[in-house]
């Protein structure tokens, strides 16, 4: 009965913060509604005032409607005898009283960080587990026993919310974990803004939710220095933007520009990888003066003099006059299109003079400008100074470059060797990779913008939209350029993250990256010039990078970018693998990586890995289907993940697919999906690659002979160790391994893992 009464203690307390939550929402709605429908008519300042009142009712309303789900999970009791509620947001009653403590304010702290050892005036902590707006359950932490009366004692419950969160079942998205976030978990998250912050953590240590929780916090802490210029926020792959896209909106906050690394060039988006080897080349800060070269070498003068004619005359263009010109506008210190224009006025002033003493005039005096158009009208003239310094695009200077082996080994003799200019060269006109995007950045930054460009210019409201907000004093919430460009007649406003992802040049006040060891130089370099004030979160762990080296650390990989100039945390208990899977996991680690700190399992695990060896690749596939099943069956209504080795993936979609749908096909195999939107299918068939950051609840590992392959010359299979340690530790229960080659796996496995797969 105390359980009954403790839920039902509970459940009035969440009915009030409901009702409270309904009607601000009501609230909400009719106050946008009726500024909406107010007539301002076309006067600036009333079009400003109503622009910015809506802007604060539809962020408000946002922030209401996410908070449906879980909008209470716990509350803290302290040895005074206050009891604070505490929730994804704040909630105030009409006479202004706390009824709900958000989980980012300083006053929430003691709920993540108190400990039986180090109470912090609390007795207990409560988690309050809910489904809709049903309590389900509590779970009591008891902090201080001898501060609970003996009603209170009797009434305690649970062992604690992060066994009973571990336990549920995957649901295809990132949940909010937000009240089973540890102690270690919430000092990383309230760090201090300023700096670089790194996360070294293994599989199921909390990274992602660290990433995404600090995002939230500091949106709310720090809304006044970073919400006009947004938070960006970094993933590894599509499928991993998609798995945690709800997270943040479900905090409340929508001030993040998600990206992965093939994103990044505003017009740009891709997802094709170069060569191992490629993208180690391009990915190297050599690649920095390879590209300043290749622009430069578009800054061209000619062996000889030449002879140009304009209209009936003809006129010197002199070698050493366009060196002069070329010099001049280097000095300049302007882009490569910017600069442009002072070699062209140069120049043409030169000639100019040339072509009044044509005409019979010492020099070109007063008749300057007529000269000069004159000289622009010229076809020769206007040919003669494009070949000399050409307008120039990202995309063409890359394509030229890594197309026309001429080109590229004279911008990259002395800094590459002659392999690895062979490794960069491809077809004309070839698709862009993920590793081409910071090279385009790179180019950007050096040639600025080309002449079909058009230029950007503010809005003229805008200036005056500006004194709006600080007259209002709604600067901090929403900016001068949204209030200007909502009711601009050139069209729809643009969110802070819009404009952020459409702008090469913005500059973000915050950057989060998750998987951040897979990060190149070239990588790194692009995304702290968009973070120029070096105010970043990147959680990783160099474990699972797909290029493995045992020697990298955090220090080398920061070093070109903010020196020693960052912090670095750890975290070191995995709460999502069990022993069971990691246990042999750690050991293949070990056994190739030494020197790598390891994390450790908080789980036994109910379910020991199991190995299905098949007699080659035909079996393989033919056997897939019903492992596929049978392990989809063992999950029940949870996630299952299919890790194939991107060579072998046509193969298992044709076997997956050809199983399903068809007659006598197991009806579970209707369910697959492959790609960015594999996660909202029951079954996701994903690349190692594609499962970096996603966690299922059964998971089945592909030839992992062909994740990581043994060098026939070497005896190494070092070089794909870190993306085959990634696949088996994306599972919380289950996990089956199905080959036909031997493997790095084989010795780490007990024979009775070798028998065959349960679920068989």
């Amino acid at each position: 009965m105390s359980e009954t009464r403790e839920r039902a203690h509970e459940q009035a307390q969440i009915d009030i913060l409901y009702r409270r939550l309904d009607e601000l929402r009501a609230e909400t709605a009719q106050s946008l509604s009726t500024v909406r429908r107010s007539n301002v008519g076309g006067h600036h300042q009333n079009r400003s005032e109503r622009d910015a009142f809506a802007t604060l009712y539809e962020d408000a309303l946002i922030r209401y409607q996410s908070a449906e789900e879980g909008l209470c999970f716990g509350r803290i009791d302290q040895t005074d005898g206050i009891t604070t509620y505490i929730g994804r947001i704040g909630l105030s009653a009409a006479d202004r009283s706390q009824l709900l403590m958000d989980w980012r304010a300083p006053a929430s702290e003691p709920f993540y960080r108190a400990t039986a050892a180090s109470p912090g005036g609390l007795t207990r902590r409560r988690h309050i587990a809910t489904r809709g707006r049903t309590v389900t359950g509590v779970e009591d932490d008891v902090l201080d026993l001898s501060g609970l009366s003996e009603d209170e004692q009797a009434g305690l419950q649970g062992e604690g919310a992060l066994m009973a969160a571990l336990g549920a079942r995957r649901t295809g998205r990132m949940g909010d974990i937000v009240a089973t976030i540890q102690g270690e978990q919430d000092q990383i998250i309230r760090q201090d803004i300023a700096g670089t912050l790194v996360v070294q953590g293994g599989p199921g240590t909390g990274k992602t939710a660290v990433a995404l929780h600090r995002a939230a916090y500091l949106l709310y802490r720090h809304r006044d220095r970073i919400a006009k210029s947004g938070v960006l926020l970094v993933g590894p792959s599509p499928v991993f933007l998609r798995y945690i896209e709800r997270v943040l909106p479900s905090l409340g906050e929508t001030g993040a520009v998600l990206l992965t690394p093939g994103q990044l060039m505003p017009g740009v988006e891709t997802s094709l990888r170069d060569s191992a080897g490629t993208a180690a080349v391009k990915g190297d800060l050599r690649m920095v003066e390879v590209l300043r070269r290749m622009v430069r070498s578009y800054q061209r003068v000619p062996h000889e003099d030449q002879r140009l004619q304009v209209g009936p005359y003809t006129i010197p263009l002199r070698a050493a006059d366009v060196r002069s010109a070329r010099d001049r506008a280097r000095r300049a210190d302007r882009t490569h299109n910017e600069a442009r224009t002072v070699f062209a006025t140069t120049l043409l002033r030169t000639l100019a003079d040339d072509l009044a003493r044509a005409h019979g005039a010492d020099s070109a005096g007063e008749r300057l400008p007529e000269l000069q158009d004159d000289l622009r009208h010229a076809r020769e003239v206007r040919v003669a100074v494009n070949l000399c310094w050409l307008p120039l695009t990202p995309r063409g200077v890359l394509d030229a470059m890594l197309s026309k082996p001429h080109r590229l080994a004279q911008a990259a003799r002395g800094i590459l060797t002659e392999a690895e200019v062979e490794a960069l060269l491809r077809t004309p006109g070839a698709p862009l990779t993920v590793e081409d995007v910071p090279l385009l950045d790179e180019i950007a930054e050096l040639v600025g913008e080309s002449e079909e460009t058009p230029a950007r210019t503010e809005d003229p409201e805008v200036e005056y939209a500006r004194d709006v907000t600080q007259m209002m004093g709604t600067a901090d919430m929403v900016s001068a350029e949204q209030l200007a460009a909502r009711y601009s007649e050139a069209g729809a406003a643009m969110t802070v993250n819009e404009r952020a992802a459409e702008d090469r040049e913005w500059t973000f006040g915050h950057l989060v990256v998750d998987e951040a060891q897979e990060l190149s130089p070239m990588q790194l370099r692009q995304l702290f010039r968009r973070v120029p004030s070096k105010s970043a979160t990147l959680v990783g762990d160099l474990a699972q990078a797909a290029a493995m080296d045992s020697e990298r650390t955090w220090a080398q990989i920061l070093e070109p970018h903010v020196g020693d100039r960052f912090r670095l945390e750890q975290l070191t208990v995995s709460y999502r693998t069990p022993a069971s899977i990691m246990g042999p996991a750690n050991a293949l680690l070990r056994a190739h990586f030494p020197q790598l700190a390891l994390p450790e399992a908080v789980r036994t695990g109910e379910h020991p890995p199991t190995v299905l060896r098949c007699a080659d690749t035909t079996e393989l596939f033919a056997r897939l289907p019903r492992t596929v099943a049978a392990e989809a069956r063992a999950v029940g209504s949870g996630r299952l993940g299919v890790i194939v080795p991107a060579a072998l993936m046509e193969l298992a979609e044709h076997a997956l697919s050809e199983a399903g749908g068809g007659a006598g096909a197991d009806e579970l195999l209707d369910d697959l999906g492959w790609g960015p939107q594999a996660i909202d299918h029951r079954i996701a068939v994903l690349t190692p690659y594609e499962s970096k950051g996603l966690e299922f609840d059964g998971v089945v590992v592909v030839e992992p002979a062909a994740i990581a392959p043994v060098d026939p010359e070497t005896g190494s299979a070092e070089a794909g160790v870190g993306e085959l340690y990634v696949a088996l530790t994306r599972a919380t229960s289950r996990l089956a391994i199905l080959g036909s080659q031997p493997s790095v796996l084989d010795a780490h496995f007990t024979e009775d893992a070798r028998t065959g797969a349960a679920a068989e």
